[in-house]
């Protein structure tokens, strides 16, 4: 009966029950923006020998496109939680879009490599706010009884968005250079902005004063939960794999006995496979609990870390598909996870988001620059050794996790 109602009352906040309009509707402009802010954050990975030709930079350097990016959101996130409780999370989603995308898009003008990394910076330093927010927005917006179900949508949009900014570039690019990159998804980024603004109905929690003390140690009191911080350490490692991974790749196929050049996309084709994990994690974390369907996606990580070891294209590109598949939803259980913990414990969602998402970018950004300069001093196998530890480290911190959390 409660499935079809539109909406359910939980204190002053009307809490939306599943397949219903509004539901729907509240997935898809999230999933879209998730898209988008994906695809602006990610879409230098393919294009780093590329920008290094266009800027005169050694490659060790052009892991910095997504490094400094990513390094800025972790500036963003501090203060993400606090902000959009202050101005509302749904203004707070959009305006993060829409200022992301005139980065991105200006980024076309850029006359140096430090105009790029600053235009980079600015647009990871406003992307911070979707991320941070949006699983705290569901979790007040949507029953509980649709929360996992949600949570795997929004997460297969950031999976599609990851895709499209691995898929999107290359060909555009063929057509008119890395500048048609940054305007065309400039402009997605606004656009789905725009309709964040429009169409997703607010949260109904009244404003909250914006206090120095919050923004400065709002998201980081939340690692004072043992579970909250494991988990996020846990996430930023399975961060670190994946995209030491995906930073070097590029390199690997452009070099021999590959010299794939622009041929390299075929490859990338593997990326959407791991849309889907996201919905198979959860009917696992369902039937097992959150512990073993993240054990179970590290475990993947590690498969697939073995996997491109191998100086095969076949071998490379399932392996590129398996570490997709299983980083995406070891992420998908692990951010709902923590949203989860932070209620149970009486903790701010939002900035328990945050906090994750500071871990989860630290290790992006670590990882991102480490792995292109690693593959400039060592070649595949230092980025592979890069990978298999932490790999190694996130899994048996997962078992220590696991043993001390009950299943739910």
């Amino acid at each position: 009966m409660a499935a079809m109602l539109d909406l359910t009352q939980t204190g002053s906040i009307a809490r939306i029950a599943a397949r219903t309009s509004r539901y729907r509707r509240i997935l898809l402009v999230l999933a879209a923006g998730g898209l988008a802010n994906f695809a602006v954050v990610y879409f230098p990975q393919p294009l780093l020998p590329q920008l290094a030709s266009a800027f005169a930079v050694p490659p060790g350097a052009t892991g910095l496109a997504l490094s400094v990016a990513t390094a800025a959101m972790l500036v963003g996130l501090v203060v993400a939680a606090p902000v959009s409780d202050r101005i509302g999370r749904v203004p707070a989603m959009g305006a993060s879009l829409v200022l992301a995308g005139l980065f991105c898009a200006a980024g076309a003008l850029a006359p140096t490599w430090e105009v790029f990394l600053l235009l980079r910076a600015g647009a990871g330093l406003t992307l911070a706010v979707l991320p941070a927010v949006a699983l705290a927005y569901l979790r007040d917006v949507v029953h509980d009884d649709a929360q996992l179900e949600a949570n795997s949508i929004y997460i297969s949009g950031t999976a599609l968005g990851g895709a499209v900014g691995r898929l999107a570039p290359l060909p555009l690019a063929a057509v008119g250079g890395w500048q048609l990159v940054t305007v065309v998804l400039g402009a997605l980024s606004v656009v789905v902005g725009v309709l964040v603004w429009m169409l997703l109905p607010r949260d109904g929690a009244d404003p909250k004063p914006l206090r120095a003390g919050d923004v400065l140690g709002g998201a980081v009191s939340s690692l004072r939960d043992p579970v909250i911080l494991a988990l996020c350490i846990i996430g930023g490692l399975s961060m670190a794999v994946f995209v030491g991974l995906y930073n070097a790749i590029p390199f690997r196929l452009d070099a021999p006995p590959f010299s794939l050049g622009a041929a390299e996309v075929l490859v990338y084709l593997a990326y959407p496979l791991g849309i889907a994990a996201p919905a198979v994690f959860r009917r696992v974390a369902t039937r097992r609990g959150r512990g073993a369907a993240t054990l179970l996606g590290l475990g993947g990580l590690l498969a697939a870390t073995a996997l491109l070891i191998a100086p095969s294209v076949i071998t490379i590109f399932v392996g590129l598909g398996l570490l997709t598949f299983a980083f995406l939803g070891t992420h998908s259980i692990l951010s709902g996870w923590v949203v989860e913990r932070a209620h149970d414990v009486g903790r701010s969602t939002a900035r328990a988001s945050s906090a994750y998402l500071l871990v989860y970018y630290l290790g992006s950004t670590l990882s991102g620059a480490a792995s292109t300069q690693l593959w400039q001093g060592g070649g595949w196998t230092a980025v592979i050794m890069l990978a298999a530890t932490a790999g190694i480290v996130a899994s048996a911190l997962c078992l220590i996790v696991r043993r001390r959390s009950p299943r739910r």
